[in-house]
C-alpha cells in the first residue's frame, strides 16, 4: 500500500556560534491515505519543525541537511516536496496539503475580516466568482459550527473568541478538501470543552472529506481520541511507533512511559508526580517504585484529617457578594450608558495552608476576579476581607503592604518579564519596592529563591529570552516568593506548558507550599491539574460561582450541569486496553 505522505531520513539543523545544533534527526514516517497519525513529544522534539518542513515553511535559520519528503496525490502523481520550486509549491498549498497552526491570532491577519481570509483562499485555488467564495465561505462557517456565519464573514480576527478564532482556522484548512491535513498543537490553552469540541470537529470534516490527518500534540491522552497510529518523538528522532492501542496498553519507550505517568491522575490523590528524568535515569529504579506504588498516593483518611485541621481557622481570605463591571457604551460625557458583569456576587472563603481551585471556561470571569481581589480593578461591589480586614477600605499604604501579602504569577512569563531586565534583577526589583533587606543582601536572597525554584546562580545575569517556558515560570515564582507572601495566586500559570515541565511546576509548587507555609488561588481550565493541586474547587460560569466543594466530591458527586459538562469533557482514552 502506497503511503500518501512518506517522510525518508529527514535531517534539519540550526547554526549557533559556529556550531551545528541537530533538532530533526535521520527522521522517517509514513502516513496513509484516511488514517489520523499523532505525532506526540515536548516541546523542542522536533515534531512542529518536521510539519513545516513538509510545507516548507522553514525559517532561514533552518537548514535541511538531508532527506525527503514525499506526497503520492491521487492518479498516481507523485511530488517530492523537498525539491519543488516556491510556485509548484504554492499550488500545493491549501489545496492538497493544509495547515492549522496553533496560535490563531498570530496566524489570521489582524486588519482584514474573517470572511474574505477564507475566501482568499477559495479564489486562489478555484476557478470561481467572488459571490460564490462568499457563500462557500459561509457555508464552512456553518460547517465549523460556528454562531452568526454572516456576521463573522465580516468580523474581524480580535472580535472572536479563542475557540471560534480556531474554528475559523479549520475552515480555512478544509476550504479546498485537501488530500492531507497538518494540524500542529490546535487545542493548546483552550477549554476542556472547546478543546473537545475541536477533536470533535476535526474528526467529522476527516470522515465526511476523507481528509488524512497529521495531528501534533504533547498531551497522550488528547492524541488517543483522534489518532489510528501514534509517532513518539524525543529530541528530533522517533521514540517509539505503533497504533494507539498498542502505545497505550504496552509503551516499549522508557520516554513514552514518561509522557503517560506526568499527567495527573483523575482518580487517585499523589504525594509526587513522576518526571520525566525519573524514567529516563538509570538510576532511579527506587525513586520509580515509590512514585508508582501505593506509598506515593494519600490516603483519604489522611486528607480528611488534614482538612478539618485546616478549616478549623478563620478564613485568610473571605470574599462576600463581590461584584465587578465592565463599561460596554460610554456616553460624550463619560457616563456609562452599558455595561458587562463580568464578576457577579462572588462569595468564598479561602483559608491558611489551603489550596482552593478555580475553574471554567476563557470569559467567565476567572482572570477579572482575580484582578478584582489584587485590586488591580475596582470592585463595584461587595466586601473582600484579607486577615479579619476590609481591603476595599484600605489606604494606599495599607494597599502596598496588601500587595507585599498577596502576590499573583501570571500565564504568560514571557510577556510578564522585562525584556531587557537580567533575571537576578527581576527577582530583587519587588524587594526595592518594598525595601526588603540591605542593599547588600538582596543578590544573596535572590540567588537563595532562585535555587529554591531550581535555577541555577549562573542564570542571575542572563535575559528572559535565553530560557525554556518552564525556566521562564520558576522565575515569576521566584519574583513572587522575594516579598515572603502569604498567598498566591496562580492565573492559568501552567496551562502552555509541556506535560513533563508542568509536573515539575505543580511538584515546585507543592513543596513551596509546605516550606514557606503559603496559600494558594489556583486558577485552571484543566481540571485534572486542579484536582491533584486542590483542596476545594470553585467552578465559575458567566461570572458567577455556581458550585464549590471539596474536590474529590466534586469529581465523584458533581451537582450542577455545568461542572458535569466540564468533567466529561476531560480527554480520556476512548477503548478498551
Amino acid at each position: 500500500m502506497i503511503p500518501l505522505l512518506e517522510i525518508n531520513n529527514l535531517t534539519i539543523s540550526f547554526k549557533q556560534n559556529k556550531q551545528k545544533n541537530i533538532a530533526v534527526d535521520q527522521l522517517s514516517l509514513r502516513v496513509y491515505r484516511g488514517e489520523t497519525l499523532g505525532i506526540v513529544g515536548e516541546s523542542g522534539s522536533g515534531k512542529s519543525l518536521t510539519s513545516l518542513a513538509i510545507i516548507r515553511l522553514l525559517s532561514k535559520q533552518a537548514h535541511l541537511d538531508s532527506g525527503e519528503i514525499v506526497l503520492h496525490l491521487k492518479d498516481n502523481e507523485k511530488s517530492i516536496l523537498t525539491q519543488l520550486s516556491e510556485k509548484e509549491l504554492r499550488k500545493l498549498r491549501g489545496k492538497h496539503i493544509a495547515m492549522i497552526f496553533q496560535e490563531p491570532m498570530t496566524s489570521l491577519n489582524p486588519v482584514m475580516r474573517c470572511g474574505k481570509q477564507v475566501a482568499e483562499i477559495l479564489l486562489l485555488h478555484q476557478s470561481i466568482s467572488k459571490k460564490e467564495a462568499r457563500q462557500k465561505t459561509i457555508q464552512l462557517f456553518k460547517e465549523v459550527k460556528l454562531p452568526r456565519p454572516e456576521a463573522i464573514y465580516n468580523a474581524y480576527p480580535h472580535e472572536l473568541s479563542g475557540g471560534q478564532k480556531q474554528r475559523i482556522m479549520i475552515a480555512m484548512a478544509m476550504a479546498c478538501e485537501p488530500e492531507l491535513l497538518i494540524a500542529d498543537e490546535p487545542t493548546t490553552a483552550l477549554d476542556v470543552s472547546v478543546q473537545q469540541a475541536i477533536i470533535e470537529l476535526i474528526q467529522h470534516l476527516k470522515t465526511k472529506y476523507k481528509t488524512t490527518t497529521l495531528f501534533i500534540s504533547h498531551d497522550l491522552n488528547l492524541v488517543a481520541n483522534i489518532a489510528d497510529h501514534i509517532a513518539v518523538v524525543y529530541q528530533g528522532k522517533i521514540a517509539e511507533y505503533g497504533s494507539t492501542k498498542e502505545i497505550f496498553s504496552n509503551p516499549k519507550s522508557s520516554y513514552t512511559k514518561g509522557l503517560l505517568k506526568c499527567k495527573p491522575p483523575i482518580d487517585k490523590r499523589l504525594k509526587q508526580l513522576p518526571l520525566l528524568e525519573d524514567f529516563l535515569a538509570a538510576d532511579s529504579k527506587s525513586r520509580l517504585n515509590f512514585l508508582l506504588g501505593s506509598t506515593n498516593e494519600i490516603s483519604s483518611e489522611s486528607r480528611k484529617k488534614r482538612l478539618a485541621e485546616l478549616y478549623k481557622q478563620k478564613p485568610l481570605l473571605k470574599a462576600e457578594n463581590v461584584s465587578l463591571s465592565y463599561p460596554l457604551k460610554i456616553s460624550f460625557f463619560g457616563k456609562t450608558l452599558s455595561e458587562i458583569r463580568a464578576v457577579d456576587r462572588v462569595s468564598f472563603a479561602l483559608y491558611k495552608g489551603e489550596t482552593l481551585g478555580l475553574a471554567g471556561e476563557s470569559g467567565c470571569g476567572k482572570t477579572s476576579l482575580s484582578r478584582c481581589l489584587l485590586l488591580l480593578n475596582k470592585a463595584s461591589e461587595g466586601k473582600l476581607y484579607f486577615d479579619d480586614k476590609d481591603v476595599f477600605k484600605f489606604s494606599s499604604k495599607e494597599i502596598k503592604s496588601f500587595r507585599k501579602k498577596v502576590q499573583i504569577v501570571f500565564q504568560d512569563p514571557y510577556g510578564s518579564l522585562n525584556p531587557r531586565m537580567q533575571i537576578g534583577r527581576a527577582i530583587m526589583e519587588p524587594m526595592i519596592a518594598h525595601q526588603l533587606y540591605t542593599k547588600q543582601n538582596r543578590k544573596q536572597k535572590a540567588l537563595e529563591f532562585m535555587e529554591k525554584v531550581g535555577l541555577s546562580p549562573a542564570a542571575f545575569h542572563r535575559y528572559p529570552h535565553e530560557f525554556s517556558g518552564g525556566q521562564r515560570q520558576r522565575i515569576s515564582i521566584a519574583r513572587a516568593l522575594a516579598v515572603n507572601p502569604e498567598l498566591l495566586i496562580f492565573d492559568e500559570s501552567v496551562s502552555s506548558l509541556d506535560v513533563s515541565i508542568q509536573a515539575q511546576i505543580l511538584n515546585l509548587l507543592n513543596q513551596l507550599k509546605e516550606e514557606f507555609k503559603l496559600s494558594y488561588l489556583f486558577i485552571s481550565h484543566d481540571l485534572s491539574v486542579l484536582k491533584y493541586m486542590s483542596d476545594r474547587i470553585m467552578v465559575m460560569d458567566s461570572g458567577k460561582i455556581i458550585e464549590i466543594n471539596d474536590a474529590d466530591q466534586l469529581f465523584a458527586k458533581p451537582k450542577h450541569s455545568y461542572t458535569k459538562k466540564l468533567l466529561r469533557a476531560i480527554p480520556k482514552i476512548s477503548f478498551e486496553l
